[in-house]
């Protein structure tokens, strides 16, 4: 989570004074040696940015969203790194404001034209806002909200994994809120989708923003009611019942699934 002392904001007016930069070619991040932020000298050599803003402020130093093309050749002396990757290296506040930044990223270079009229947007000065000089549209950052359910059937955890995840990790079910729908809803469509079983007592955990690329994930515990586990084709590749001492490998701790999973185990071994 963000730390407690940022502020956020966005503006393309950039302050005078030495500022923390969340640097980022591609999708990659520019970090020092020693998994630092780099320093703002230390990208002069890259050239002109295709993006430069102001997202906020860590106490009273500004933070910089400075971004160049993929294929730009990082500059001596900094390494390119995924994001993932730097959790539990970069620090939690870098990591998280990392996260604000690369999510900016994204709605920045998804939003270069109007979806409307096709004009080439304009970026507001002291706003997220992309806005279209012909029609006047305007576009905000999109935040996408997405469920997760860990249920529960006396010590044993449904767990599951996607086609996506590196070999042998399962984690808890997740899916994304349609149009129109509560997020109780949502949890109970999905549970049936993904691996045909009815669930009860929906207990709400925790949220989290997460950045790949523009996801607010919404924890839930439940418990199991019935139906056999059949996994979702091209959604689930395996699912199936965990006992809380015999568990595969689990996701990584920057994650909201894992802490609620740690979440259920601490109260299941009590």
């Amino acid at each position: 989570m963000l730390p407690p002392d940022f502020t956020p904001c966005f503006s393309t007016a950039l302050p005078a004074g030495e500022p923390l930069c969340f640097a980022i070619i591609g999708d990659q991040h520019l970090v020092t040696p020693e998994t630092g932020l780099p320093a703002l000298a230390a990208l002069v050599p890259l050239g002109s940015p295709e993006v430069d803003v102001l997202i906020g402020h860590l106490g009273t130093t500004p933070c910089r969203l400075i971004a160049w093309p993929d294929g730009t050749a990082a500059p001596e002396g900094l390494a390119i790194e995924g994001l993932r990757a730097l959790y539990g290296r970069l620090g939690d506040d870098a990591f998280w404001i990392s996260a604000r930044a690369r999510q900016l990223l994204s709605w920045l270079r998804d939003h270069r034209h109007c979806g409307r009229c096709g004009t080439a947007t304009t970026v507001a000065e002291h706003e997220a806002a992309a806005i279209c000089p012909a029609c006047a549209h305007r576009m905000y950052p999109r935040v996408s909200p997405a469920m997760m359910v860990l249920i529960r059937r006396g010590r044993e955890l449904l767990l599951a994994r996607s086609p996506h995840f590196k070999p042998g990790m399962y984690s808890a079910l997740a899916g994304f809120v349609e149009p129109g729908e509560t997020l109780e809803a949502c949890v109970h469509r999905e549970t049936m989708e993904e691996v045909g079983v009815t669930i009860t007592n929906l207990r709400w955990f925790a949220s989290q923003s997460w950045p790949f690329p523009h996801s607010l994930m919404l924890a839930f515990h439940a418990d199991y009611v019935a139906g056999d586990i059949v996994p979702q084709e091209g959604e689930i590749e395996d699912a199936g019942w965990f006992d809380i001492d015999a568990l595969p490998e689990l996701p990584g701790p920057a994650s909201i699934a894992r802490r609620l999973l740690d979440d259920a185990l601490a109260e299941l071994r009590g």
